[in-house]
C-alpha cells in the first residue's frame, strides 16, 4: 500500500513540474500573429488592367496580399464603365464585398443584387457571373490562390454597358 502511495504522489509531483515548466521560459507567439501587419492606402495602390485591349475600360486589379503559406489571397477590383463579367470560376472559395457602386451576382440559377458593404460567399469552382454598374468597387478574398477560370471565353468588348 505504501508503495503504491508513493508511487501515486511521484507521478503527481512529475506531472506538476511537467505543467509548470511549459508555464516558464520563452513565450512564443501564437501562429496567426507572427505574419508582419499591413495597411494600405487606397490612393498608393498598384492597378494592373485585366483585360488590357480594352485599354482604359478595362476592369483593373490591386493584389493587395498574397499570404506565403498558404497563397489566400485579398483583391480590389475596379470597374470604370458598367460590365458584364461572364461565367466564370475559381478553384478556392471567393467571397465578394461592394465598396462603391452596384453589382449583380448570378450563380445556381439566381441573381442577387447587391450595394456597398453587400455581401457575398461563392464555394470553389461554383460558375457564377457577375454585372457591374459604372465606378464599381469590389473587395474580394479567396482562401487559395487566385485565378480566372472562364467558362465561354473572358471579358471583351462586347460585355461593356451590358446590364442583366
Amino acid at each position: 500500500m505504501t508503495k503504491v502511495v508513493f508511487g501515486c504522489l511521484l507521478w503527481f509531483v512529475l506531472c506538476s513540474v511537467c505543467v509548470l515548466a511549459q508555464g516558464h521560459g520563452e513565450q512564443s507567439a501564437p501562429p496567426d500573429t507572427i505574419a508582419k501587419a499591413m495597411s494600405a492606402k487606397y490612393e498608393d495602390l498598384s492597378w494592373q488592367p485585366i483585360v488590357p485591349e480594352l485599354g482604359s475600360d478595362s476592369p483593373q486589379i490591386s493584389v493587395l496580399r498574397v499570404d506565403p503559406t498558404t497563397h489566400a489571397t485579398q483583391l480590389l477590383i475596379r470597374v470604370p464603365k458598367r460590365l458584364h463579367v461572364p461565367m466564370h470560376w475559381h478553384s478556392a472559395n471567393e467571397t465578394h464585398t461592394v465598396i462603391h457602386g452596384n453589382w449583380v451576382f448570378e450563380h445556381e440559377g439566381r441573381r442577387e443584387p447587391l450595394g456597398p458593404g453587400g455581401f457575398n460567399y461563392i464555394p470553389a469552382r461554383m460558375p457564377h457571373q457577375a454585372w457591374a454598374s459604372d465606378d464599381a468597387l469590389v473587395f474580394i478574398t479567396v482562401d487559395s490562390g487566385w485565378d480566372i477560370n472562364w467558362v465561354s471565353g473572358p471579358i471583351s468588348k462586347a460585355d461593356i454597358g451590358k446590364t442583366p
